[in-house]
């Protein structure tokens, strides 16, 4: 009765408004779709959306999809050159459904699931302004992940039995597991091993070598495979995966204002969400979920849930359930440019480094920038601001991987004119974060990734079985080029339970500040700053807490920490607390059970 009240209350608001406001009312069943049809709908809602934007004549538009299921194939579909931050950068990319160029747009899915089909972008929202996305999923219907489930272990011969889910469509070629659907086909490369009961990730096993070579089909669905592993006991259940990332659920990118309500994602082959170079971006109930407690799968996405690069304004994640992915629930960064060339004085060429991260808007005319040295990520003094920018070898920016940039103010005479490397930081976009009464579970490598100079509240979440680190607060100008360092922090009231199972990359601790530094004893300054950590619960099977490097200013008070047996201690660190090149630190008024000692429960360097 009150979903059907809210539903009905929406409605009459949604007349009023377009009588009174000047809204244009959209139903896609009056442009052919038709839910629980099988039929290919790629074709129909590229066509309607084209229609729509030509009849709205500007105005404000509400566009509602009848309850149901609608399948997306890539025939017939939009086909766009899209260059997607932290993917693969592989075009043109097939998209079902692609929202460009609209302003004051709400599109209500009611309820409806989304099923894709072969390799494609589900959802674009690309050049957008004020457009909102609510009440739908987004699901595949054969995903890239293979799931298997080990029948038998047998160690005296270092072979394992397993099952290949009844979904999954598969051949044996040349002794070799081949996994394939509509248009596509892969051998997996690396494994996540889940617990057949409670869905956690299998204790200390982290990413698993496969058994999908010099393997024989001994029964239908039914492979013996050379694995040594004794940690796979029968019943486990194993996502089998490639490290392709081609393209996430939802892409959004030149976004203004841009809501995203009430949507689950199933499945997506890279994130489920991927923000980029955008204004003001709010998840209210956003998930990226299994399909429910009676779901056979036991992944979602192939990599983070949800992810914003080159980002400003605001972004809020409320009220989301985040479990099953290949990576963090959320991560928050800008891109550094590498200096390349010292053109003059002024003028620098600067360069997109990571394979998976170029081809996208960097700067514009009149944004904030400084300046870092790469081996110790000491920043330079003072800012400057761009007065030209430009692609070079190119026309446009798409696809571009290297620019022509001319400051306002004279570059320091050290930045790309000696043998020290630099990278250069958009002060411009760079967001505020809000991040709030989520729900983490049972996911790969990391909880929370943030890594923005601008105020970031991380409060009242659960982070539960969180196979490693739940909370990084990073930065590299080296690696992946992820910006930057993080001045005003506040993770309270939120609870941790059984974090870091097993050991991935930055997993020092529960929480972890882990700024890549190639030289940090030859470092003066300090990269992060501000942090505050209080009023949590941590429920622990292990002691490392906290490790902080290069921060200046870190509180962690009121906390509340107790102690179980749900695993064996098994982490190197062996330290509640292990600061590296930290300063100003307080732990203050913190309830620990076994008491704290600083002697034994402190090392600092």
């Amino acid at each position: 009765m009150h979903t059907f009240m809210s539903f009905l209350i929406s409605v009459i608001f949604l007349t009023v408004m377009s009588v009174s406001c000047g809204t244009a009312v959209y139903n896609l069943a009056d442009y052919g779709l038709k839910p629980d049809t099988g039929v290919n709908s790629s074709p129909l809602v590229s066509e309607a959306l084209h229609k729509i934007a030509a009849e709205s004549g500007g105005k404000a538009v509400f566009i509602t999809l009848p309850h149901g299921r609608y399948d997306f194939y890539p025939e017939g579909s939009a086909v766009r050159e899209y260059y997607i931050s932290n993917h693969d950068q592989t075009n043109p990319k097939n998209v079902g459904i692609p929202f460009e160029n609209m302003k004051n747009m709400v599109f209500d899915g009611q309820g409806s699931e989304l099923i894709f089909h072969g390799r494609m972008l589900p959802v674009s929202l690309v050049d957008t302004e004020n457009c909102t996305l609510k009440n739908l999923s987004i699901d595949f219907e054969n995903p890239h992940i293979t799931q298997i489930k080990i029948l038998e272990n047998n160690a005296e011969d270092g072979t394992i039995t397993y099952e290949i889910a009844p979904w999954v469509e598969y051949s044996i070629d040349d002794s070799c597991l081949v996994v394939k659907g509509e248009g596509w086909e892969l051998v997996p490369e690396t494994g996540i091993a889940f617990e057949e009961k409670t869905r956690h990730l299998v204790f200390d096993t982290g990413d698993l070598q496969v058994g999908t070579k010099g393997v024989k089909e001994i029964a239908p669905r039914t492979v013996l495979a050379p694995w040594d592993n004794m940690k796979l006991v029968p019943g486990t259940v194993i996502a089998l995966r490639p490290w392709t990332r081609p393209a996430p659920g939802i892409f959004v990118y030149h976004g203004t204002n841009t809501v995203v309500e009430n949507v689950k994602v199933h499945y997506a082959e890279g994130m489920g969400l991927l923000a980029q170079v955008s204004e003001n971006i709010t998840l209210d109930g956003f998930s990226v979920c299994l399909r429910g407690d009676d779901d056979p799968r036991y992944f979602t996405t192939q990599a983070d849930a949800t992810h914003f690069s080159g980002c400003k304004g605001l972004i809020s994640s409320t009220g989301g359930l985040y479990e099953g992915m290949m990576d963090d629930a959320i991560n928050v960064h800008g891109t550094y440019l590498k200096v390349q060339e010292r053109i003059d004085d002024r003028t620098l060429a600067g360069e997109y480094m990571h394979y998976q991260s170029y081809g996208f808007e960097w700067g514009r005319p009149g944004d904030t920038v400084r300046f870092i040295n790469s081996l110790t990520m000491e920043m330079l003094d003072g800012v400057n601001v761009i007065s030209s920018i430009c692609p070079s070898g190119k026309t446009d920016i798409n696809g571009a991987k290297r620019f022509v940039i001319t400051f306002e103010n004279p570059v320091d005479p050290s930045v790309g004119s000696g043998p020290a490397s630099y990278g250069i930081e958009n002060l411009e976009w760079t967001p505020e974060v809000y991040f709030a009464d989520n729900l983490i579970r049972n996911n790969r490598a990391r909880g929370a990734l943030f890594s923005t100079p601008r105020k970031t509240v991380v409060e009242n979440n659960v982070f539960d079985h969180t196979s490693g680190t739940a909370i990084l607060l990073c930065g590299d100008c080296n690696g992946w080029f992820e910006t930057g360092a993080c001045s005003d922090v506040v993770i309270r009231g939120n609870k941790f339970i059984n974090a870091l199972t097993s050991m991935y990359q930055f997993t020092n601790a529960v929480i972890s500040i882990y700024p890549e530094i190639p030289r940090l004893d030859l470092q003066k300054k300090y990269f992060h700053s501000g942090i505050v950590i209080e009023n949590n619960e941590f429920d622990m099977f292990d002691r490392p807490l906290l490790y902080a490097k290069s921060v200046d200013g870190l509180v962690f008070r009121g906390n509340t920490v107790r102690r179980n047996a749900g695993y064996p201690p098994f982490h190197w660190n062996t330290r509640m607390f292990f600061f590296q090149r930290v300063k100003n630190v307080s732990i203050e008024g913190n309830d620990i059970e076994g008491g704290f000692e600083p002697e034994r429960d402190v090392l600092s360097e």
